[in-house]
């Protein structure tokens, strides 16, 4: 598991490998990551936006932003934490993401980002 704790805001991620799939007509590696954002600061937060630089060991990279995660914005107490499960493809066994979250805090009005921390993603049959 990977951690990282960005003004008060700790995001953890575990990943996993799915299989192989085939789209449009070439095979792709997919996997599947599971992320908790713990709020361990002593304000309020709400979760605005995300955005993910997605890399595969062909040193092709794909930028995703939006607005929430898996179409919600979490709004964490103090203490609280939110969990949610998504997943990518890659052309490559290989790969890794990081990112950041763009939040809000509600005591003061200010927006401020929470780092994703880099994690690999790696086919557990392919040598490394």
């Amino acid at each position: 598991m990977i951690q990282q704790v960005t003004r008060g805001i700790k995001i953890s991620v575990q990943t996993s490998f799915e299989g192989t799939f085939y789209k449009k007509y070439k095979m792709h590696f997919g996997f599947g990551y599971i992320i908790t954002i713990e709020n361990q600061s002593k304000d309020s937060v709400q979760l605005h936006t995300r955005h993910w630089k997605i890399k595969d060991s062909l040193s092709r990279t794909e930028y995703v932003d939006g607005e929430g995660v898996i179409g919600k914005k979490p709004v964490l107490k103090p203490g609280e934490s939110h969990t949610y499960q998504s997943g990518c493809l890659l052309a490559s066994p290989f790969g890794n993401m990081s990112g950041f979250y763009n939040m809000v805090n509600f005591s003061n009005s200010k927006q401020f980002s929470v780092i994703i921390p880099a994690f690999k993603l790696s086919a557990p049959f392919a040598l490394n």
